[in-house]
């Protein structure tokens, strides 16, 4: 009995181990930079479209985290401190428009970076135009294996990749997802594999779906709602990490933009956020058994929202959403109860300057250390300048001159505020907050597992 005990506890402790090791930034020392901003030159061709995209990542396993940059044709892997990790030429599987053209939708990275074999070491793992699924050293680029699983009748390759935890040893399965070959395209195909029986060409999935009721512009994304230490799969439909479908919501339209957070937290678990088009333009807010709320403002499409504290006298979390006025925008804000809490013209509270389109790529964002969050965004349809604002007043706090192609949000300084990461051509500027942190003590972001998923399969509709 007591060797059986021995065993189990061993076991746990080594799925424990396994599911932590491709946390950011394991230094506890603060590791901002000193230029403000940072800049990193890159060695890859600028965008020339919405192609491409970026995450972070610690590559080299130094603590620090990194710079994975696609584009057409190319993968670039910077570290921390600006100098170059490695470039691949390769047919990577990013793209525009997914309705049109395939996932992973505008600015989606078509990457992702994780322990996915347990050495201790990240690897970064991305799809090929020809469904080709490639696991590389983080830190060289070097290929360690492939595998081409079978493409699902009715698509016409696999598109989309993601790290996942479904059987509860951490990151050691991958999501692929692809969308019907015909007519407007939608995720809708899903199979689910272990990383050791991919990396063995074993092409039995775990289980796989063909009805997935998928975010129409940009793929699936991945959380544990239930806090059961397997991920679910979250879209119009709530895959649960053995492939059942634990829920649906009563979509009429289609769905833009889907996020995870913790929005009621006098709810178990996380809970998800869906913006209607079309089918009265709703928010929903609903988990893996339920739906929450169901909410419209005036019929008025949402398209894009940031999810946070934006409103301290309140419980829970609020709903920021942009509109979809092509210009003068007129976002509108819900409580995490689905009551509408303000509206307000976007042209009334932008700076001089600012183009009359708004903004567009709007992240929720940690910049100032204090318990309000805000948000930042980048002026719409143009390279252009970007910006921090307090999404309840409309208040423009902070701006940016800038030619920003895309723009990302995470805590790369280690102090666990969010800095903003711009990509303008062929550099990459990192932006910090100059001003002291009045909580430098609080957990990193990247302990939460959901944050670090969330940063992995962001796209334009839904960062």
């Amino acid at each position: 009995m007591t060797e059986i005990k021995i065993l189990v506890y061993s076991l746990l402790i080594l799925v424990l181990l396994v599911g932590c090791v491709a946390l950011p930034g394991k230094r506890t020392d603060s590791t901002q930079y000193e230029e403000n901003p940072f800049v990193i030159r890159l060695d890859i061709p600028a965008p020339e479209n919405s192609a491409g995209g970026l995450i972070v990542a610690d590559l080299n396993n130094d603590g620090f985290v990194d710079y994975p940059v696609t584009v057409p044709g190319h993968i670039g892997a910077y570290a921390h401190d600006g100098s170059r990790l490695w470039v691949t030429e390769t047919d990577v599987s990013v793209g525009g428009s997914s309705e049109r053209h395939g996932l992973p939708g505008h600015h989606g990275p078509g990457v992702q970076a994780a322990d996915v074999d347990g050495d201790r070491r990240v690897e970064v793992v991305y799809l090929t135009q020809d469904s080709t699924v490639h696991v590389v050293d983080g830190s060289t680029g070097r290929e360690k294996w492939n595998a081409r699983p079978p493409v699902p009748d009715g698509a016409e390759r696999w598109e989309h990749v993601v790290v996942a935890n479904f059987r509860g040893h951490g990151d050691r399965d991958l999501l692929l997802q692809a969308t019907n070959a015909q007519g407007y395209r939608m995720g809708r195909y899903l199979a689910a594999y272990s990383i050791d029986d991919l990396k063995e060409e074993h092409y039995q999935a775990l289980w796989n779906r063909d009805d997935f009721l998928a975010c129409a512009h940009n793929g699936a994304r991945v959380a544990d709602l239930n806090g059961d230490g397997k991920d679910e799969v979250l879209g119009g439909t709530i895959v649960g990490a053995d492939g059942t479908i634990l829920f649906r919501i009563p979509i009429v339209g289609h769905i833009d933009s889907i996020f995870v957070a913790d929005v009621r937290p006098d709810i178990p678990g996380l809970e998800v956020v869906a913006l209607e088009e079309g089918g009265g333009n709703r928010v929903f807010l609903y988990n893996y058994e339920q739906l929450i709320w169901q909410i419209h403002y005036r019929n008025q499409e949402p398209q894009n929202a940031a999810i946070g504290e934006f409103d301290l006298e309140r419980q829970g979390l609020e709903i920021w959403c942009r509109s979809r006025y092509d210009k003068h925008q007129k976002p509108f804000i819900f409580d995490a109860y689905g009551n509408k809490i303000a509206d307000y013209e976007m042209d009334r509270v932008a700076p001089k300057g600012w183009t009359d389109a708004g903004v567009e790529v709007i992240h929720k964002i940690d910049w100032t250390g204090d318990q309000k969050q805000l948000a930042a965004a980048k002026e719409r349809h143009t390279s252009g300048d970007v910006a921090v604002f307090d999404p309840i007043s409309g208040q423009f706090l902070a701006r940016f001159k800038e030619k920003a192609d895309r723009l990302y949000v995470a805590d790369v300084s280690g102090d666990w505020r969010e800095e903003l990461i711009v990509l303008n051509g062929n550099e990459l500027h990192i932006y910090h907050n100059e001003q002291e942190n009045p909580n430098p003590k609080r957990h990193r972001l990247w302990s939460q597992t959901h944050y670090r998923r969330s940063k992995m399969t962001w796209n334009y509709y839904s960062p």
